[in-house]
């Protein structure tokens, strides 16, 4: 069973055109956590067949060292997405670690394609389980978001579109993923928080869609801090010079990680030395008390922050 990407970084989720060898070409050097070769949005109707081949191309004869490596497929409402999920899976390498299916507005379309992938598993014998990551991109697909992350074993993480997303909810703008100044707050704030508890209920990563406006990295930054606060994952790259701050916001700062580290090992002493009777559950740390939920919250910047290959300083000291 093929999990080797579940638990791995994507804080930049790298959105590379299939159709396009030169883009493919120099996706691997971008220094991206993750990467999606695509064959929907991004690939015009007439160039989808051709970008399978390119596609598969790019993912045998390229190094993509150890980022996450996927394929976005077309949306089952289209005339390409059996083709497209068949030449894939059949003639890309082990690889490959996920399949994207994006539009994604019932958990039956999930089950669907996991379905189509097990068999293509049994008949070429593939040793790794290739993954999924759906997307939300529209209101049916939000109305059912927790059904859907509840679909399948292959489901890794879920993604919110925010564009599509937009048009599906007939938003009176012409601009996906950037903030509406007109609305008083983030117009996409109960968005965000559903699809987050939907996929942490589910075990999955969450990943944020796009910012439209690749050239205004500064307006990239404080719009990721969004749903960072909230704590998802990371958020979609579509220009390289995009990664590098994406990498930035959802990496948790080095005095962040140190202070996790301190507070799990104070926990632990405190609630496992000593005799009978002299062990704590709950204990000053600094200036603040800290237990069982200190012990969680800090466990999950640990986590975040040694997915993106952190080590303690040496100046830190619990």
């Amino acid at each position: 069973m093929g999990e080797r990407s579940r638990y791995l970084p994507r804080r930049s989720c790298l959105s590379v055109p299939g159709s396009s060898d030169k883009m493919l070409g120099k996706a691997p050097g971008i220094g991206a956590d993750m990467v999606f070769l695509d064959l929907e949005d991004a690939v015009a109707p007439l160039e989808k067949e051709s970008a399978r081949d390119k596609v598969v191309k790019a993912i045998n004869d390229l190094d993509w060292g150890d980022a996450v490596l996927c394929v976005r497929v077309n949306a089952w409402d289209t005339e390409w997405t059996y083709r497209d999920v068949i030449h894939i899976a059949e003639n890309a390498s082990e690889r490959l670690d996920e399949l994207m299916l994006p539009k994604v507005q019932s958990a039956a379309e999930v089950q669907a394609l996991d379905m189509l992938l097990t068999q293509i598993e049994q008949v070429t014998g593939r040793q790794g389980r290739i993954g999924i990551e759906a997307q939300i991109e529209t209101a049916r697909g939000l109305i059912n978001v927790e059904e859907i992350c509840a679909a399948s074993e292959r489901l890794e993480t879920i993604i919110f579109g925010p564009a599509d997303f937009a048009a599906s909810t007939e938003m009176p703008v012409l601009t996906g993923g950037v903030q509406v100044d007109e609305y008083p707050g983030d117009h996409f704030h109960y968005v965000f928080s559903k699809i987050l508890m939907a996929g942490r209920a589910n075990g999955l990563q969450v990943i944020d869609g796009p910012y439209l406006k690749i050239r205004e990295l500064d307006a990239l930054r404080d719009y990721a801090m969004r749903t960072r606060t909230l704590g998802y994952d990371g958020k979609w790259a579509l220009h390289p010079d995009q990664v590098k701050v994406i990498n930035e916001v959802y990496t948790p700062t080095q005095e962040q990680f140190d202070r996790a580290l301190d507070i799990l090992e104070a926990y632990e002493r405190a609630t496992t030395e000593g005799g009978a009777g002299e062990r704590k559950g709950a204990v000053m740390f600094g200036d603040e008390m800290i237990d069982e939920a200190s012990r969680k919250m800090a466990t999950k910047f640990v986590t975040r922050g040694e997915r993106a290959g952190m080590t303690r300083s040496q100046e830190s000291s619990s």
